[in-house]
């Protein structure tokens, strides 16, 4: 159902406007509606993209406070060419459109650039609750008005208005949340209150949400990788296994029968747990004196607080000479094999692994907006913001591993799951899958082993300010002629804080490995989980030995004083995390903004043309410590000592002009054909433009410098094409089909430069003495510009509603992309070839209806990483939504919906082949119970 009030936050918006702004200038006039329901929200949304001036899809609230899926990145993933990837728990978090990643997407709230907590400008959707949105535009064309740095789209959401609905209004809700796999609850409050005054002259709404839900997620993966012998075949690939080729009849040369085989290197098996907790507060007041003025004031403040515990297993056989028997070989695949030998360093040594993550986001964003009609044929508008996101993690991630000192002989076989089988038999005949479950197992059978603490701090800051101008001209074929100017000043900072640096994540391993019974704590407990792994059928532990890392910490620094067998005594603040300089940074991005824009129309047509000139002014910062010395310890384990670290500054800018063209023909009141053409640009993750670098890999035996960021990178820039035709067969009906294409240039790739000296020494032994002629020679990797890839698709959609209540949706895109990688033709790195989604829903009386099922198919996530045509994918996955609510009457409604229906699971492989699993990401179903009062 729909009521007919004032309101404007729902028209289309021109992002650089700052979204405040309604579109009361195109040629048609939106009808101003108040939404309720699923039937009335796609409606609306089809009038959005309707009168857009450029290729745009829409979601519209369901009704005050109520977005149509609890996520925004759900929602989104409804639309026609939008894909999503999820975090812990199932819940989207990164927005993809047309294929491109998160990194070519730009999003913003009201027209203003939301901070990020990552090191890039790819924004997480889990920190916004969907409760402070009343709609969101995908806009997938070019216009000059609106904000640069989209090149797969724009993704504006958009606050409600206190006139959206004049008078008094508000509403309560509460809901409940339960996950069929883990038994975790949740809950989640949330209200809005609206009212005018004085006429209808000021208005104001605030909102509140609260929610605290636990999830879960088990997992599997190979963190390792695959290790492949060479292949003299494949002249790009040298082999990557660290024990030596696999030799396996063991006469120490690769045999054909050898050449490009493959064999597990680790993998591991577990389950993050999370509690995720949610605030927001949202305001926003507005004064309208007259029809010549408007001012809004508004601000959101959210704080995401999301820790997470993973608990997990990891095995490691890697080959080498010796270890392995009676082993057994599938089509180049070693598929099974047998660790008996009786070295301690040997055997398979199965590894607690404990791993936290730190996660408190705090989000702002506040801001003014004017407008002003100075005259019938001008309209000022100015609008100022600041948006803000820190995350403080520095030091309170741990990665923290316990490693088995039991004698002990294995069998590693694959079956095609997600795990490999694992039957581990102790020499004291103690079996380590029924052990676990039994309680078998305690602190005397491990040691001490690796111990990761790291994490950063980020802090983004964003001051932005608008100008703009729209004059009435009525001549030459334009209506409207739109100009303005936009003002950004970026600032990001990160800061690592981690242990790796110093050494200190290996201070209690290896020879100076402390049996944890000796620490004198007991921080080891047996951990089973309700329906773990539940569908993989593979035989492996499915309980787990958890340790609490606090107490495990405490635990260790209680045993400082201990003689250390290298020498000297334990000392914990030796692994302590230390300011890491060589990986954290200061980026400075000040960027100038000048657009013209002509809005045109004649008898059946409209459109627009226009010109961007972007200036871009990037300041990075960052630090270098020169290697002084490195000292081998033994095989693959070197210690580096570096100098103090010294500042670097270095700065960069850019100009662009980027010319827009959009037409559309109007054949009759319902069917119409949209073109456009522009050129557009998405700037480099902030990360990249850091001169950064790190030379860690020198602990494990491999000289190389790389260097994360590059100041003198240039954006992304696209040429792109659009043509759509669009059928409006009833007011709440569309059929609509698509065509697009892209040429981006300046891909970001990696130069790599061999046998460099950086200044460094010959490597010494322990006592000082040179080992190796010096210098030490580095390979040296960073990031540059040069490559390029073509993106082109279809798009198709159909939409309808009947009078009996029933209606369906339909939609599917198509990609095909190619990229070239220094003169070589590859895969572009994540864009799904096809996503489709179909939704069923009825609506009628007290009764609302629906269900949605979302699919994205496999695509390529890393290219070649096994040699010449071995990648990394995603495998296809199916997202089924359902939902039920009834209205039992104008102020109550119940809800119960469900997500994730079919219980699917994220899978990732090598070439789709289920014998190389790569990763597996189960979520389980979710249910969740609601109530809304209105008033």
């Amino acid at each position: 159902m729909a009521e007919n009030t004032a309101t404007s936050a729902d028209a289309p918006v021109s992002a650089s406007a700052s979204g405040q702004s309604t579109t009361a200038d195109q040629a048609v006039e939106l009808e101003t509606v108040q939404v309720m329901g699923v039937r009335a929200s796609l409606a609306r949304s089809n009038d959005l993209k309707r009168e857009a001036a450029t290729v745009q899809d829409s979601i519209t609230a369901l009704e005050l406070g109520k977005f149509p899926d609890d996520n925004v990145a759900d929602s989104l993933s409804h639309i026609t060419g939008v894909s999503i990837s999820r975090t812990a728990g199932g819940e989207g978090q990164k927005v993809s459109v047309r294929g491109l990643g998160p990194e070519y997407t730009l999003t913003t709230f009201n027209g203003r650039i939301l901070a990020t907590d990552g090191a890039g400008r790819d924004f997480a959707y889990d920190v916004l609750p969907a409760d402070v949105i009343s709609g969101a535009d995908v806009i997938k064309g070019a216009e000059a008005a609106n904000t640069e740095g989209g090149i797969g789209g724009l993704v504006n959401l958009r606050s409600a208005s206190p006139f959206d609905q004049t008078g008094q209004h508000g509403v309560l809700r509460a809901e409940g949340d339960r996950n069929q796999t883990s038994e975790l609850d949740g809950h989640k409050f949330s209200g809005v209150y609206s009212n005018t005054f004085a006429d209808d002259t000021f208005g104001l709404m605030v909102g509140v949400v609260s929610a605290r839900r636990k999830d879960r997620t088990d997992i599997a993966g190979n963190d390792g990788g695959w290790t492949r012998n060479p292949d003299p075949n494949d002249p790009t690939w040298y082999g990557n296994a660290w024990g030596g080729n696999i030799d396996l009849n063991g006469n120490n040369e690769l045999d054909p029968d050898e050449y490009g085989l493959i064999a597990p290197g680790q993998f591991r098996v577990g389950s993050i747990l999370e509690e995720k907790k949610r605030t927001a507060y949202s305001a926003k007041f507005e004064w309208r004196p007259n029809d010549d003025f408007k001012l809004v004031v508004d601000g959101l403040k959210t704080r995401l607080d999301s820790p997470q515990v993973g608990y997990q297993q990891s095995y490691y056989p890697l080959f080498a000479p010796g270890r392995w028997s009676d082993v057994t070989v599938q089509n180049g695949i070693v598929t099974g094999l047998t660790l008996d030998n009786p070295d301690p360093e040997q055997r398979l040594n199965p590894e607690l692994l404990n791993q936290t993550e730190y996660r408190v986001v705090d989000t702002a964003l506040y801001g003014a907006n004017a407008q002003w009609t100075v005259s019938p044929d001008l309209t000022l508008t100015g609008d100022i913001y600041r948006s803000t996101s820190k995350r403080h993690s520095g030091g309170q991630d741990s990665y923290v591993v316990l490693r088995m000192n039991q004698p002990n002989t294995s069998r590693i076989e694959l079956n095609g799951s997600a795990v490999p089988s694992v039957i581990t038999t102790l020499d004291d005949g103690r079996d380590w899958n029924s052990g676990l479950a039994a309680g078998e197992f305690g602190p005397s059978d491990f040691n001490t082993h690796y111990m990761e603490l790291a994490g950063d701090n980020i802090e983004d800051r964003i001051n932005g300010g608008t100008l703009a101008g729209d004059l009435f001209v009525g001549k030459f074929f334009i209506d409207h002629l739109k100009f303005g100017v936009n003002l950004t000043d970026r600032r990001k900072s990160r800061d690592l804080v981690t242990n790796t640096l110093t050494g200190g994540a290996d201070y209690y391993s290896v020879d100076n490995a402390i049996n944890t019974a000796d620490l004198g704590t007991d921080f080891i407990s047996t951990y089973s989980l309700p329906n773990f792994m539940h569908g993989v059928n593979s035989s492996f532990p499915r309980s787990f030995l958890a340790f609490d890392v606090p107490a495990y910490l405490a635990a260790l620094e209680a045993y400082d004083g201990h003689p250390r067998p290298d020498g000297g005594v334990y000392d914990y603040s030796m692994a302590a995390p230390e300011w890491n300089p060589l990986q954290s940074y200061r980026v400075s991005e000040k960027t100038s903004a000048f657009y013209v824009q002509a809005d045109m129309s004649g008898e059946r047509w409209d459109g627009n043309v226009g010109v961007r000139l972007v200036k871009t002014r990037t300041t990075a910062e960052a630090w270098d410590a020169k290697i002084t010395s490195i000292t081998e310890n033994g095989a693959f384990n070197y210690t580096t000592t570096y100098a103090d670290p010294t500042a670097i500054t270095e700065s960069s800018d850019y100009s662009y002009w980027l010319p827009s063209a959009n037409f559309i023909w109007h054949f009759n009141d319902d069917l119409q054909l949209r073109l456009g053409a522009a050129k557009t640009m998405a700037r480099p993750s902030v990360e990249q433009l850091a001169p950064t670098n790190t030379t860690e890999s020198v602990s494990w035996g491999e000289f190389t410098q790389i260097y994360s960021g590059n100041v003198n990178l240039k954006p992304y820039t696209a040429k792109q094409a659009d043509a759509s035709l669009e059928w409006y067969f009833t007011e709440q009906s569309i059929a609509n089909i698509a065509v697009f294409y892209k040429r981006i240039e300046n891909q970001i790739t990696t130069s790599w430069e061999t046998g460099q000296d950086i200044g460094v020494g010959p490597i010494v032994d322990g006592d000082g003495n040179p080992i190796s002629d010096g210098p030490t020679l580095f390979n040296i990797m960073r990031p540059i510009n040069g490559d390029y890839a073509k993106v082109h698709g279809i798009e198709a959609g159909l939409q309808h509603f009947w009078d009996s209540g029933f209606g369906f949706r339909a939609q599917y895109t198509r990609n095909w992309s190619e990229s070239w990688v220094d003169g070589e033709k590859r895969p572009l790195e994540g864009i799904a070839p096809s996503v489709y989604s179909l939704s069923l829903m009825y609506e009628k009386g007290k009764w609302d209806l629906g269900a949605t099922a979302d699919h994205t198919d496999g695509f390529v996530t890393a290219t070649n990483v096994l040699g010449a045509g071995y990648n990394e994918q995603a495998d296809a996955i199916t997202w089924l939504t359902a939902h039920i609510a009834y209205n039992v009457n104008d102020a109550l409604s119940l809800s119960l919906e469900g997500q994730n229906l079919l219980d699917d699971a994220q899978t990732y492989s090598i070439n789709g082949n289920p014998l190389l699993s790569q990763g597996y990401y189960r979520y389980g179903r979710n249910f969740t119970l609601g109530v809304t009062w209105r008033f």
